[in-house]
């Protein structure tokens, strides 16, 4: 769900921009207010939402989230450390979900180079293309005619294949 901005709420701290992993959240220094300068390519992680103080920072629901007509609100309980989703249907029902905000501290997040090596996935059970014997095969069976994809039924038939 992308996230959007309530104007009037917004205070401009800018706290949404520096937490965007997208850089999607900007600020607009003409009216000092933040905004999400592209929607689409939101990475839908809401941090924007879980760090915004003024509660300025909400979603645009999906239809398979919440039907059509309905709104959805995000209420952030710092003390607490949960966020609350809130689906307000049209005749007037109100569903409330709570999930934990998992946000880990500044600078606490392991980078690839700190886990350790895995050892495990060398094993018969991870069969690849390049190990058939994995398998019990001494070869990966292959197609003895190539079908283009593009209209395959009609040029596999032609050529007097069957086409499946």
């Amino acid at each position: 769900m992308p996230t959007f901005v309530y104007s009037s709420l917004c205070k401009g701290c800018g706290k949404c921009v520096d937490i965007c992993p997208a850089d999607n959240m900007q600020y607009n220094p003409k009216n000092r207010k933040g905004y999400n300068a592209d929607p689409i390519m939101c990475a839908e992680c809401m941090n924007c939402v879980k760090y915004c103080p003024e509660h300025a920072v909400d979603v645009r629901p999906y239809a398979d989230f919440a039907p059509l007509g309905a709104r959805i609100g995000v209420v952030r309980d710092t003390k607490k450390n949960i966020i609350y989703w809130r689906i307000m249907y049209r005749d007037g029902t109100v569903y409330e979900m709570a999930s934990p905000i998992r946000t880990t501290p500044w600078g606490s997040a392991k980078g690839a180079l700190e886990y350790p090596e895995r050892t495990d996935l060398d094993s018969e059970l991870l069969a690849m293309e390049d190990k058939p014997e994995y398998l019990g095969f001494p070869e990966l069976p292959r197609p003895k005619q190539t079908v283009r994809l593009l209209g395959s039924i009609i040029k596999a038939k032609q050529q007097g294949g069957s086409g499946r």
